[in-house]
């Protein structure tokens, strides 16, 4: 490789962690060919970019960002490496993905090396369930709203009860 498709490699995947605050660090060492082309089209079909990066190419882009990585380095980049890249509002598909993998595939040689999402890290297989179990923007925003929403349907619901109540009683008195 060329220093010139170096440079082009660094200065695209720079991009893409600049762009995306989510993405997620795997180890596939061990599996085979067909193990991995399957894992790729499960990417691909869930919307979620995989590539295969050295581990120098990935620290070199890592280190543009305005974020610290400084933790990534020895922990996380060291052999094979696999990057996975998603969208903002989906920040825990490649989690899910990697369990759903190893559940059905029965592959347990795809492991999870670390993550970030929004730039927090989370380095180790342990925090897989923690990433997987993540509700996205969207689904947070929706459940504020209905916590917002539910003292006032509370109130509404009890007066409109209470009227009901009332104007029963008025009438039951009035026949009296």
């Amino acid at each position: 490789m060329t220093r010139e498709e170096k440079a082009k490699i660094i200065a695209e995947l720079s991009d893409k962690f600049k762009a995306s605050g989510n993405f997620y660090f795997t180890s596939a060492a061990g599996m085979t060919v067909a193990q991995v082309n399957k894992l790729r089209r499960k990417c691909f079909e869930s919307g979620i970019e995989y590539r295969v990066i050295k581990n120098t190419l990935i620290k070199k882009a890592l280190e543009t960002v305005d974020a610290d990585f400084s933790s990534l380095n020895d922990e996380v980049l060291t052999g094979f490496s696999g990057v996975m890249f998603t969208g903002q509002d989906s920040a825990n598909a490649p989690a899910k993905l990697i369990k759903k993998f190893v559940k059905e595939d029965k592959v347990d040689k795809l492991k999870l090396k670390g993550a970030s999402i929004e730039y927090d890290l989370f380095i180790g297989e342990q925090h897989l369930n923690t990433l997987a179990e993540l509700k996205s923007k969207n689904e947070l925003i929706g459940e504020i709203v209905g916590l917002l929403q539910s003292p006032a349907k509370n109130v509404i619901s009890s007066l409109q009860s209470g009227g009901q109540t009332l104007s029963g009683l008025l009438k039951t008195l009035s026949e009296r």
